[in-house]
């Protein structure tokens, strides 16, 4: 591409196998393209570092040059003139030349970038502290939604101060629970927005960075045209957790990605619990931990004492401790609070027996003795309406 002969896929790491879809170790450029999109960003990259380090070489090597040969060790002296009609066009054309030699190209990638028409399936990114949210809107699997956490064990990530207790594996914070799965030389359109602060999704490999902010929707599109696993993370600084928001995307054939929809569409209806099963307060006390330990204790912690100054307690909680209604409606709809900087995001992503679950065990955990100390899921989905 644009008459360059050079590879794309960037220089091989030194002595070690390529790993497709993440970093490695000393790799030395850009990782390996998989989109058109990509493959022309990396030859971009390529063009224009070529392109300096001509300029680097053609002006300091003249200016060198003429040091050493012109030095007035040698009886040279300066020399005595105002201007050269020539050279004024040299150094006006040539820039032009270079400007436009470099803006073309890339101009026809940004312009491409852009078209975000014609998408085979859209699915919507939601980003919030510290995890994303799936909702796949058109094309096959159009009703599939989930959240995708962190997977890696807090055990090999240790605390300040604390060392990890378990060996890290290759793929260290660049893991998940629930992977974006999308069916390989289709066209996706990522539709994305934010709940709380501005994150931003970013994929390397696909060539693909677009920020999601909160109150707007911004798209972006990716084509995989090779089948495997991708990986990237959030890339706007988001808060305390910013290190704990990776994004894996696998590419699978027609035949897997159809599987995949028909399975989780099963896994959908299977969660969908019956809002009218009432659940004993140890079911609920039993599942609400696990929630918990998935959605929230990043901001409230393990012992629900919250951060200081950053995100509320639940130990001890008035709101936690009072009527059960006005918590299912902040679980529901999220809070706004002048008290602490970070706002409480809506859950209505969560099933019915998830909040009535979650809720259950805040109002019977740590020092907290709730007088209403059980919700039903009927009481969740009552409140919805």
């Amino acid at each position: 591409m644009f008459g360059l002969a050079v590879t794309a896929a960037g220089l091989p790491a030194l002595a070690v196998a390529q790993v497709q879809g993440r970093p490695i170790e000393n790799q030395l450029n850009l990782q390996m393209p998989v989109t058109r999109i990509a493959d022309e960003i990396n030859t971009l990259h390529t063009w224009m570092m070529v392109v300096c380090l001509v300029i680097f070489v053609a002006v300091f090597g003249v200016m060198f040059y003429s040091v050493f040969k012109h030095r007035r060790s040698q009886g040279h002296k300066a020399a005595t003139f105002h201007e050269s009609t020539a050279v004024e066009i040299a150094w006006t054309v040539v820039p032009f030349l270079i400007v436009i030699g470099m803006a073309l190209p890339a101009t026809k990638t940004v312009v491409a970038m852009k078209d975000t028409s014609n998408a085979d399936l859209t699915i919507k990114v939601t980003g919030m502290q510290w995890k994303w949210g799936y909702d796949y809107l058109k094309g096959e699997g159009e009703g599939i939604s989930f959240l995708s956490n962190l997977s890696t064990p807090r055990s090999q990530v240790g605390s300040p101060g604390v060392a990890p207790t378990e060996a890290r594996n290759e793929n260290y914070l660049l893991e998940v629970d629930n992977e974006v799965v999308v069916p390989v030389n289709k066209k996706v359109r990522l539709v994305l927005t934010a709940n709380d602060v501005i994150h931003a999704w970013t994929i390397p490999a696909f060539g693909v960075k677009q920020d999601a902010i909160p109150g707007f929707v911004r798209d972006t599109w990716f084509k995989a045209e090779k089948i495997g696993t991708y990986r990237g993370n959030c890339v706007e600084l988001c808060g305390k957790e910013h290190a704990f928001m990776p994004i894996v995307v696998r590419v699978v054939s027609d035949a897997d990605y159809s599987a995949w929809v028909a399975g989780k569409q099963k896994e959908m209806a299977a969660l969908a619990d019956d809002p009218t099963k009432v659940w004993t307060i140890d079911e609920l006390k039993t599942k609400g931990e696990t929630v918990y330990n998935t959605n929230c204790i990043a901001c409230h912690q393990a012992n629900g004492k919250g951060v200081p100054g950053a995100f509320a307690p639940l130990d001890g909680s008035a709101l936690v401790l009072g009527p059960k209604a006005p918590q299912i409606d902040v679980l529901l709809n999220g809070q706004k609070s002048g008290k602490y900087p970070s706002e409480m995001p809506a859950w209505k992503q969560l099933s019915d027996s998830d909040i009535a679950a979650v809720i259950t065990y805040t109002r019977n955990s740590w020092s907290n003795k709730a007088a209403e100390n059980i919700v039903q899921p009927a009481e969740v989905l009552a409140a919805r309406k």
